[in-house]
């Protein structure tokens, strides 16, 4: 897909992985709206921030709305946000487990819902969605993010199929760990260098988003070649 002018929604997109993926859609010529809870760190003629919380619906309706009373379509989205916590299965609060969910899950869903009805007519559309590779393999005391990313995984490879013929192309992105905020809630694992750099991960989803229309990258499994230097 040639991204030029093309409307390209990105969540969780002031910070980490979607601020990156903001800004190179940005240098490929989209028109870029991010939708993210709070904060704003991109200036850009081509680029919108939306405040919204992908976790309430009708948040979610009345912002792609927004988009799509203006221009019509989406033609990118990027299922991005998403939060994790750490902790043995029964002493993790019910509130984080619900929050996970909430977000990781139907907030991804909510989002591909909306956006859907017009990707399937425009004919040629691509909708990205972040897991993990705590959606491939399962981790001790990450128990519930791992079943909200497993959950990710099966959504997309059910929905690619379901849409493949209108030109719409679903990636599911299964990225090791990588050097953002993320672990902030962890007490053994701390951000490093030798982590995925997050500039990197969304160069991979930029390369997915351009390739032919004929081509489709379903699958994008991304990890440190040295995770512990």
């Amino acid at each position: 897909m040639n991204l030029t002018n093309k409307i390209a929604v990105v969540t969780g997109a002031n910070k980490g992985i979607g601020l990156h993926c903001v800004e190179q859609l940005l240098e490929e010529g989209a028109i870029v709206y991010g939708v993210c809870r709070s904060g704003c760190s991109i200036k850009h003629d081509n680029y919108t921030c939306l405040h919204a919380d992908v976790q309430d619906y009708e948040q979610v309706e009345n912002t792609f709305n927004q988009i799509l009373e203006k221009h019509g379509q989406i033609d990118v989205l990027i299922n991005n946000a998403g939060l994790g916590y750490f902790g043995h299965c029964e002493e993790l609060p019910m509130e984080q487990w619900h929050q996970m969910f909430n977000t990781n899950v139907n907030g991804l869903y909510y989002c591909t819902r909306m956006a859907l009805p017009s990707m399937k007519k425009s004919g040629e559309a691509h909708i990205v969605n972040l897991s993990s590779i705590a959606g491939l393999e399962g981790y001790q005391q990450v128990s519930a993010y791992c079943a909200t990313k497993f959950a990710v995984r099966g959504f997309s490879d059910a929905l690619y199929k379901e849409v493949r013929d209108f030109g719409v192309k679903v990636t599911c992105v299964y990225p090791g760990s990588v050097k953002t905020d993320f672990f902030r809630n962890s007490e053994n694992i701390k951000a490093h260098d030798n982590m995925l750099m997050p500039q990197d991960v969304a160069s991979q989803i930029m390369f997915a988003l351009k390739t032919p229309a004929n081509f489709h990258n379903v699958n994008l499994e991304i990890r440190p070649l040295k995770p512990r230097g």
